[in-house]
């Protein structure tokens, strides 16, 4: 199987090419994720520190837990 040399340098230049959209593609992912992480945590940190329980309704009341 004979293979020429601008085949093979073609196929080089072609998979160099695929990594680097690769590692692009991942570092907008990790970027994204971030954004997302820390818009999460906005939220979670915006909720009141400790809701109250509720004492009156059928909604959240009707559940024994500590039997």
């Amino acid at each position: 199987m004979d293979v020429s040399p601008a085949a093979l340098v073609h196929a080089v230049a072609a998979m160099k090419h695929d990594q680097a959209t690769s590692e692009v593609q991942i570092e907008v992912l990790k970027k994204a994720m971030d954004i997302q992480s820390s818009s999460a945590m906005a939220m979670l940190n915006a909720l009141p520190a400790q809701l109250p329980l509720a004492s009156g309704g059928a909604l959240g009341t009707q559940v024994n837990t500590l039997v």
